[in-house]
């Protein structure tokens, strides 16, 4: 691996070629923080998608990607006298110091949910209103739920023990049958909602990450249905004059391929 010094010449590199681009580059010139915003998200999911295929150089790329746009925003800030790289760096090196104080001060911590809840008191002592103005609006509604509950837990909105969490998740199902029963889809949807968040919920009790689990399934079904289609033409078949029944057959050996 590089050195300290190794690493930080690549950087400077990487600052000099983002200012030649800046200054000589059309496209680069036209960019502004609104225009980069739909690419880093994207280049965001890119990074997300990597780290769930377990690619290590694929994420070294994509966290290339991203660190570019750092530096592009940084670029951009520094020409309004806003903000620049140097900036940026001793906003985030305070805010961590000021965060942990079990590392940089005379707090004492005995886990990693004393942690947590330590630095959401600290948030609060920030001037935030609230321990939910941290969850970003544009989240997917997942993440979101996923976030909600972490930030709650952090100050001890919380349930006890998974078993507790499970018979709510129960609780969540039948009252969700009953709307259906009933045919209300306004409540029907309401209900669904529930479902779906006291079960994101039970994931952070048995230590399951909701959107990385959600985004594994889709990959299996989609790698066990494309298998269904390629195996499907061979035979000269096509899916929509097929039975069930026939599809079925290419269903089952799928799955003792990709589990």
């Amino acid at each position: 691996m590089n050195s300290r010094e190794q690493q930080l010449a690549s950087f400077n590199k990487l600052l000099d070629v983002m200012d030649e681009l800046r200054e000589k580059c059309p496209w680069d010139k036209k960019q502004t923080f609104e225009s980069l915003r739909h690419l880093t998200i994207e280049e965001t999911y890119e990074l997300a998608d990597a780290i769930l295929e377990d690619n290590k150089e694929e994420i070294k790329k994509e966290l290339g990607d991203l660190l570019l746009h750092i530096v592009f925003y940084a670029k951009i800030g520094s020409e309004t006298d806003s903000f620049d790289l140097g900036s940026i760096s001793e906003s985030i090196v305070e805010k961590l110091i000021h965060r942990h104080p079990h590392i940089y001060g005379n707090v004492k911590v005995t886990n990693e949910e004393e942690v947590k809840r330590n630095w959401e008191k600290l948030k609060l002592k920030e001037g935030k209103n609230s321990v939910l103005e941290g969850v970003p609006k544009s989240l997917p509604a997942l993440v979101k739920a996923s976030r909600i509950q972490e930030k709650v837990a952090g100050v001890g909105f919380d349930w006890e023990e998974p078993k507790q969490v499970w018979e709510k998740v129960q609780e969540e199902l039948n009252e969700l049958n009953e709307e259906i029963e009933k045919g209300n889809i306004d409540r029907i949807e309401s209900e669904f909602g529930d479902v779906l968040f006291s079960i994101i919920n039970y994931a952070r009790f048995i230590n399951v990450n909701p959107e990385n689990a959600l985004e594994r399934t889709n990959k299996k079904f989609t790698k066990r249905f494309q298998f269904l289609e390629e195996e499907a033409k061979k035979d000269n078949k096509k899916l929509s004059d097929m039975t069930l029944a026939e599809m079925d057959v290419f269903w089952d050996e799928a799955k003792k391929h990709f589990n």
